[in-house]
């Protein structure tokens, strides 16, 4: 059975995926509520697994290296093959996948030799693991934290992102070295304050406060409130890769971040050189998509579409067949460089 949210649980959501860490008094301010009614509206919705902050190494992803890998499955071993790379904090996302592959893994590593290890010496090794195959991203032109719900008014939209503004600094300092116990607790609850980060981490709390406004300037980490996809009608997740030539890479992806639908867009290495996720609401809606991208974009060459059945772990937390959080989480892989 779907949950049943009222107007006010979409709102502070929406709220939420533009400003992840916006103080509670001020998203009261703007949705015109309380402060500890918006807080005890979150808490209910994190507790039942419906909706939850995580932060992840990404920013502008040009500290790290992205891949998506297909993996093909030997007969039999899927579930145990799920279970193997959902524990491996290098694989923050696995789907489990038609058009040809058992699973989909958007895979995080520190360097392109950390792909390569990842990848050619031990997945390939896993016991139960066929094959694999693998498009490194070369430009992430838009992620999950980029989706957004449709329950928020233009003006509470703006000032969402206002908040938001107010709560970042320029990238202009670099994470210090002791950040990765900070970043490991963020992942677990991306609204952490220095006291909680304190607490979960044995620190002392002046200390953290500085360690934390230096991360959150480093341009490091990617904040992002996830939900539970019963939460939306948005219920059907698919993967395509498409050609397009150099001269209008531009233009298309301008043209697709005009699209509601679209979660994920990266340019990638090979002759599919682009991949995209979106988020439809039936099976029947990918061909509507596939009918616009014709008419829209004649330039693009479509080379393959698949729907995302299940989704067992989403940027490091670890779900049930529903989609709803499980309260456990695989911290992301602590990066070398810092």
């Amino acid at each position: 059975m779907r949950p049943e949210l009222d107007e006010r649980d979409l709102r502070l959501l929406h709220g939420l995926q533009i400003a992840p860490r916006v103080p509670w008094a001020e998203a009261a301010r703007i949705l015109g509520t309380s402060a500890a009614g918006e807080a005890a509206r979150w808490a209910g919705l994190r507790e039942r697994g419906l909706a939850w902050i995580t932060a992840h190494p990404g920013g502008s992803y040009r500290r790290v290296t992205l891949a998506l890998v297909e993996v093909d499955c030997l007969p039999g071993a899927r579930r145990a093959v799920v279970e193997a790379v959902c524990a491996d904090p290098r694989a923050v996302t696995v789907e489990e996948s038609t058009g040809g592959r058992d699973l989909l893994l958007t895979v995080i590593t520190e360097s392109l030799p950390a792909l390569t290890t990842y990848v050619l010496d031990e997945l390939e090794t896993l016991p139960g693991v066929a094959r694999q195959r693998t498009l490194v991203a070369t430009a992430v032109h838009r992620h999950g934290s980029h989706w957004r719900l449709d329950a928020l008014n233009p003006g509470e939209e703006a000032a969402f992102r206002a908040a938001a503004a107010r709560g970042t600094t320029a990238a202009t300092t670099t994470p210090p070295r002791e950040a990765w116990p900070l970043i490991e607790s963020l992942a677990v609850d991306g609204r952490g304050s220095a006291a909680d980060l304190a607490r979960a981490t044995g620190r002392n709390p002046a200390t953290v406060r500085r360690q934390l406004a230096r991360l959150l300037g480093s341009d490091l980490l990617s904040f992002r409130c996830e939900l539970a996809g019963e939460l939306s009608s948005w219920t059907v997740s698919s993967t395509w890769t498409a050609h397009v030539e150099p001269a209008d890479h531009r233009r298309t992806v301008r043209a697709l971040a005009t699209m509601p639908e679209l979660r994920m867009c990266i340019s990638t290495t090979g002759d599919s050189n682009l991949a995209m996720a979106f988020w439809t609401r039936s099976p029947h809606d990918m061909l509507r998509i596939e009918r616009t991208l014709g008419e829209h974009l004649p330039w693009l060459r479509l080379r393959g579409s698949a729907i995302n059945l299940r989704t067992p772990k989403r940027m490091g937390w670890l779900l049930d067949a529903s989609g709803r959080a499980t309260g456990r989480v695989v911290p992301p892989s602590a990066l070398a460089a810092y």
